[in-house]
Order: C-alpha cells, then sequence, then structure tokens
C-alpha cells in the first residue's frame, strides 16, 4: 500500500500556493528536448482549486509522460483538456533549435506557452530546466513532472501533441520511421539516417549518426 500511495503525484505544491493567495498557479513542462529530429513542444496548464472535490479516478493515473502508455497518455489527455481550466501549447522548430541551442529555446518554448494562456497566472510551477527565467514568480523543480500535479499533467499534454505532430512528419518523410520513435536517438533511426541522410527536420547541430 505504501508503495502504491509514493507513485500518486500530490497536488501539495499548488495547495501551497493556493493557501498563499496564488489562485492562478500554472504547471508547465516540455517534450523532445533529446530528439535527434522534429520541434521541442511545451505545454501549461492551471487547474483550479476545484479539482480536489471531484475524486476522479483519473487524477490518481497521473504520471510523468514517460512513465504512461501511449493509450493511458491518449486517455489522460482527453480528461485534462476538459478538467483544467485553462491549457495551450508552443513549439519551436528545429532549424530555430540549431540556430539558438537546445538550452536556449527550451526555456522559451516553455514561456511561449505560458505566455499563450488566456488566463494569466500568477505563479508558475515548472519542471527543472538549468538558466530558467520568468517574468512571474516561479519554482524550477528538480523531477518536477514525478512530483507536482500540474506539471505533469502539462507533460503528458505537450508528449501527446509532439507525438501527433511526429506521426504526422512519418507521412511526409516515411524513411526514418518518426511515427515509432517520435525523432528520438534509437538505433533504428540512426541506421536510417545513415541510409538517408538528413531530411528537413533533422536537428544538424544534434551528434545525429
Amino acid at each position: 500500500m505504501v508503495k502504491n500511495k509514493a507513485m500518486v503525484i500530490s497536488l501539495k505544491y499548488e495547495k501551497k500556493l493556493w493557501r498563499r493567495g496564488f489562485n492562478l498557479v500554472a504547471g508547465a513542462d516540455e517534450a523532445g528536448r533529446g530528439a535527434l529530429a522534429g520541434p521541442i513542444v511545451a505545454a501549461a496548464v492551471i487547474f483550479s482549486p476545484s479539482i480536489l472535490k471531484p475524486k476522479a479516478v483519473w487524477i490518481k493515473q497521473v504520471k510523468d509522460s514517460k512513465k504512461l502508455s501511449p493509450t493511458l497518455r491518449e486517455k489522460l489527455y482527453k480528461k485534462i483538456t476538459k478538467a483544467v481550466r485553462v491549457w495551450d501549447v508552443a513549439q519551436i522548430d528545429n532549424k530555430k533549435i540549431d540556430k539558438y541551442g537546445i538550452q536556449a529555446m527550451n526555456i522559451k518554448v516553455v514561456n511561449q506557452a505560458v505566455a499563450k494562456l488566456k488566463i494569466k497566472p500568477n505563479y508558475l510551477l515548472v519542471d527543472y530546466i538549468a538558466g530558467f527565467k520568468s517574468k512571474l514568480p516561479f519554482a524550477c523543480l528538480v523531477k518536477g513532472d514525478q512530483k507536482v500535479f500540474s506539471i505533469a499533467c502539462a507533460s503528458i499534454l505537450a508528449k501527446v501533441w509532439r507525438d501527433k505532430l511526429m506521426r504526422n512528419y512519418h507521412k511526409k518523410y516515411p524513411s526514418y520511421g518518426f511515427h515509432q520513435h517520435k525523432g528520438y536517438g534509437t538505433l533504428a533511426h540512426r541506421r536510417a539516417i545513415k541510409k538517408h541522410g538528413l531530411c528537413a527536420i533533422h536537428r544538424k547541430s544534434f551528434k545525429l549518426v
């Protein structure tokens, strides 16, 4: 029983901030930072404190997106987008990543996702990014996607959104298997690069071979 409880991502960070008067707490995370191809995508969400009232089973299923099956991620994506007060996503393509660097673009895409929210948050919780800056009061938390409910939800939205983009890219560049590895550096992907060379969405600044 203790082990199962430890797996549930807590709302304690949001509740502390709500008690302090920060009623518009946003959680943000990205997907695709380590990929060899495709964009980096970030999502931001704001939940109302009323999320505590309904004891929905799906809330207990929320985890870091990397720890979920694709099927469960898709189901949670639908539930999160219905339950959240407001959410949005942003993306930055491989050309800008090559020009400005992944670290700078990681920070930028998260801030872009937050800026796109139709309701302006008054506090931001974000999964750890070295050198992160924001105009908002914020906390940058190591393994935040494994500890903070809002960040974990954002990670799911970003992951599902990006996976869909990469499946679409597969239709345009079928030789690389983007629908399977989503642009990450799997053996199959690296072999495809050796065989076919680079396509337009590869990050040339990364070690691709």
